[in-house]
């Protein structure tokens, strides 16, 4: 059985290891191409796979559980075990990850006064719940149990949002009672802010960076923020920003493959990598977020191609090989080799056989609720797409007197 452990470096079954991992969302592939994928990881030198866990689509109601067809976890977590491969598992309530509310469900909004990702009792028991649902599934994927995760994280770039231990404590604490028993870890960016708001390292919490590009920068200010706790811990960042999402009306985010390598470079140099993202996915159905940027806040687009070095339909791209070569020339004597290609092909063309007018098909499409004052879209049980609200007004031509809310 596999032994791992985090002292001055990582040490896998008592040598030294790095992690060179990618991330590899199974929910945002289908399934057909999970090895396709995982086996291309293997080509370019890599050891481990990460990936989250989000919540909202494994709970889509309430006490309702969904892990079939792409949310088949397990089936994915098997695929990576038989392929001899390690695993990194973000099973936090919150993930972020360009995702619908931050993958927390939308029916936690039916909870007024609700305070999401903080000490509040009746957020923390909707949490107990999934993960009485959850952990207990994954407890057989630990590496103390023979299988391929090497460790979990509590909570995603916390020290982004607020500051609140007494709530990284408890989801942390929720996680141990449940049976993980591998190390814990957060994942913050590297200011100092940050790193004393989102991590919880006078606990023994393992803390690791966020950050895309220079490396000796962050690597510095994580390697200070250890020194001032007393911890001798290896440096690994836990999303190195490989490429970055798009929003709706604006152009798509490119970065130079030669400029990534380069910057990959040096963070295998000094310490541990996991991609984000190794391969690009999909926002199927309404799952894709929204993020601000200066004034203006806008949805993702439906693709999750994130310019990563696999591409949204799964071919390796010059990213890929570029980060290949660089690894080769660090690690000359990790097995390497020719990856797997998926080439698009034309379809061809198809007619539009007919159409119909969405508002006059509603009828058939869902069924109305009548109710004295507009509810929110969550109340209604409709936790994406679109809501139609309609009103009548009565005594045309004369004065009506109107309530707003």
């Amino acid at each position: 059985m596999t032994q791992f452990e985090i002292r001055d470096q990582f040490y896998l079954d008592g040598q030294p290891f790095k992690i060179l991992s990618g991330a590899i969302q199974y929910f945002r592939l289908h399934p057909d191409q999970w090895e396709d994928t995982l086996y291309n990881l293997k080509a370019l030198g890599y050891n481990t796979v990460e990936t989250y866990i989000p919540w909202n689509l494994h709970e889509p109601h309430e006490g309702v559980f969904e892990d079939r067809g792409l949310l088949d976890f397990k089936a994915y977590f098997d695929l990576i075990s038989r392929m001899g491969l390690h695993l990194i598992v973000r099973p936090c309530p919150y993930i972020c990850a360009e995702f619908d509310f931050g993958g927390l469900p939308a029916w936690l909004l039916n909870y007024p006064g609700m305070r999401y990702r903080t000490y509040d009792q009746g957020f923390l028991a909707k949490v107990a719940a999934y993960y009485d649902w959850l952990l207990p599934q994954l407890v057989p994927y630990q590496f103390t149990h023979g299988g391929p995760i090497l460790m979990m994280q509590v909570e995603n770039e916390y020290g982004s949002y607020a500051e609140d231990k007494d709530y990284l404590r408890a989801v942390a604490q929720m996680m141990r009672d449940r049976g993980i028993d591998v190390p814990l870890f957060t994942s913050d960016g590297t200011w100092i802010e940050a790193l004393e708001s989102g991590t919880l390292i006078e606990d023994d919490i393992f803390v690791t960076g966020n950050f895309g590009s220079d490396a000796p920068g962050n690597t510095q200010a994580l390697q200070a923020f250890f020194d001032r706790h007393g911890k001798q811990w290896p440096l690994m960042c836990t999303e190195f920003w490989d490429g970055w999402f798009n929003r709706w009306n604006e152009p798509i985010v490119r970065r130079d493959p030669e400029d990534l390598a380069h910057d990959v470079k040096e963070m295998m140099a000094v310490g541990s990598v996991n991609l984000f993202l190794l391969r690009g996915g999909t926002n199927f159905g309404f799952i894709n977020g929204c993020s601000a940027r200066k004034h203006r806040d806008l949805p993702q687009v439906t693709s999750y191609d994130f310019d990563a070095p696999i591409n949204e339909w799964g071919q390796p791209t010059a990213k890929y090989y570029a980060v290949q070569r660089v690894t080769h020339e660090l690690f000359p004597d990790l097995p390497q080799f020719e990856p797997r290609s998926r080439q698009a092909r034309a379809y061809g063309t198809y007619p539009v056989l007919g159409w119909a007018d969405l508002l006059e098909v509603a009828d058939q499409l869902g069924t109305g609720q009548e109710v004295d004052y507009p509810l929110a879209m969550e109340a209604l049980g409709q936790h994406y797409g679109y809501t139609l609200y309609r009103t009548r007004v009565a005594h045309h031509g004369h004065p009506e007197r109107l309530k707003i809310i």
